[in-house]
């Protein structure tokens, strides 16, 4: 049985809602400072960390929360903040509904390459002067979004925009020629795409390189050049999350999850998590 809380709606009370925006610190004081538990959203998430201290776990690896962070947590990822302190910061809630009602596509989301689905998701780290950019864009969003005014939610999508272009500019991967970004980036996109549909079945890249009409050497160069990971690194923490997912979050045994992921035998599922992850399957369910 699956016991990971997931949040459907980006507004629990309204469902026709599709952005939410609120201060990191009246979140805090809801929980009255409790650490929440493990949860995923059918949404995306940025967090703004201004000030704070403890930690973040995003799918079973923990961050140093700090001053100057911004974290984004797609949806599906699976995340839980444990703060030492009452931090100050915002968070921002919104769903593919919200990008789509503003004219902001999906494909623009994969193309500023913020969000990731599985693997590492450390913060991005701010300068002052990068710090006062954003939080003069968040700012602005919450008047908005507490106002009456007309058109504020697409006031907000412009807003929201220009945040995540602001973020992409800071990234050392937009230092990439643009030749490269926009050519390789349809690829990566695909690719991410395939690995989703078939990372149960497919677990060598030859056969989304194959199904892409490129090589095995072609994916690997532009994955790499793009996200400074190979494609089977990609590959391999898929796999690996989906596993970590059924290992802490159900009850199914290591033969049954083996089985859910393709692996023709257990062994070979708990050879390969070892060697992606260091611990063997039971290990790893152990000590979390």
């Amino acid at each position: 049985m699956d016991s990971l809380k997931t949040y459907h709606q980006v507004d629990r009370d309204d469902s026709d809602l599709s952005f939410r925006i609120a201060k990191m610190e009246a979140i805090y004081d809801t929980r009255k400072g409790e650490t929440d538990t493990p949860h995923r959203h059918d949404f995306y998430t940025i967090l703004l960390v201004k000030k704070g201290s403890g930690q973040h776990r995003i799918d079973f690896n923990s961050y140093t929360i700090a001053p100057q962070q911004v974290y984004f947590i797609g949806p599906g990822q699976v995340h839980q903040l444990a703060e030492q302190q009452r931090p100050e910061g915002y968070s921002l809630l919104f769903s593919e509904q919200f990008l789509i009602a503003n004219n902001i596509s999906v494909d623009f989301i994969s193309d500023i390459n913020l969000f990731h689905e599985f693997g590492e998701s450390p913060p991005m780290e701010l300068d002052e002067k990068a710090l006062t950019s954003v939080d003069q864009y968040a700012q602005q969003m919450l008047t908005y979004y507490h106002s009456n005014k007309r058109f504020k939610y697409e006031a907000i999508g412009a807003l929201l925009k220009l945040w995540l272009i602001t973020c992409h500019n800071l990234c050392d991967l937009s230092l990439l020629d643009t030749q490269t970004m926009e050519s390789g980036g349809t690829l990566l996109k695909k690719y991410k795409s395939l690995i989703n549909l078939k990372y149960r079945s497919w677990h060598h890249t030859s056969p989304y390189a194959e199904a892409m009409h490129v090589t095995p050497d072609h994916l690997n160069r532009v994955v790499k050049s793009l996200t400074g990971k190979t494609a089977k690194e990609h590959l391999q923490s898929r796999i690996t999350n989906a596993a970590k997912r059924m290992l802490f979050f159900t009850n199914l045994s290591n033969k049954e999850i083996a089985y859910s992921l393709g692996f023709s035998e257990p062994a070979n599922f708990s050879n390969f998590f070892k060697k992606c992850t260091g611990v063997s399957p039971s290990a790893f369910k152990a000590s979390h």
